[in-house]
């Protein structure tokens, strides 16, 4: 972040916050993002990820997500988080992903296979591919074959993908958003990742709320969900936001 009326701490590089776009093939918007904002008057760095298969860069580049999603979208947002700490832009011992639906999946397996981050949100993340090709409305039901693979032919692949059968190896904190009427993503793979991090002892919030489907839509909610997410950030990463913000439940909290 930069801002010529502000500066940042001398000799403290700024946290980073990775973004990891939905779809799993939309893209990152170029235009003025509040949300983008929201981070960065904060003092937080931003990349916003357009991984490999990411629309707007042609067919080629699209296609290189094809029977990769869970691994190119991961390798791509890993690559991304390194190369700014290697370059000395930002702080890396205080990289953070997020996303939401197949972004929330390209978190919980980025951070289930890889050991980058200090923290993480997942908004209602796919935790299940196999669930989700049972599950998924009509219009999609296809979508995860170029995705994945054939389903259920390719079944085990499916599962390898999953971070649903790869709890045991996630030890980043993290912070789970749920809608409780989600049909595509349901509480209860939130509440399986959540679960099994505070069973583990790794510091982790879930915030479930009432009568939100897959996606946030009422004001206060999405309010309270990037109030909890910095909050928590800030609890796992040592900061203190300058935002008058509501306490976030972090079980095993490190503080405590």
């Amino acid at each position: 972040p930069a801002n010529p009326r502000h500066v940042g701490p001398g000799g403290e590089l700024p946290p980073l916050l990775v973004l990891a776009h939905g779809g799993p093939t939309a893209q990152a918007r170029r235009q003025l993002q509040p949300s983008i904002l929201y981070w960065t008057s904060r003092g937080i760095g931003v990349v916003d990820v357009d991984y490999r298969g990411s629309t707007g860069y042609g067919r080629e580049y699209r296609r290189k997500l094809e029977r990769q999603w869970g691994i190119a979208d991961v390798e791509d947002a890993v690559a991304a988080a390194a190369y700014l700490a290697d370059r000395g832009d930002v702080d890396g011992r205080r990289l953070m992903i997020r996303g939401g639906s197949a972004g929330g999946f390209t978190v919980l397996a980025a951070l289930a296979f890889h050991d980058v981050f200090a923290a993480g949100a997942s908004h209602y993340g796919i935790a299940d591919l196999e669930a989700l090709a049972r599950d998924t409305h009509k219009f999609e039901s296809r979508y995860l074959d170029s995705m994945i693979g054939p389903y259920p032919e390719d079944r085990d692949v499916y599962v390898a993908r999953s971070p649903i059968h790869h709890v045991a190896s996630l030890s980043t904190p993290m912070i789970v958003l749920q809608g409780d009427e989600d049909a595509i993503v349901p509480p209860n793979q939130a509440e399986m990742i959540v679960g099994a991090l505070e069973q583990r002892g790794v510091p982790v919030a879930y915030v479930l709320f009432e009568g939100e489907q897959h996606g946030f839509r009422q004001a206060a909610n999405i309010v309270t969900a990037l109030e909890s997410e910095l909050a928590f950030f800030g609890g796992i990463l040592g900061f203190e936001p300058a935002d008058d913000l509501p306490p976030v439940a972090i079980r095993n909290d490190p503080a405590r």
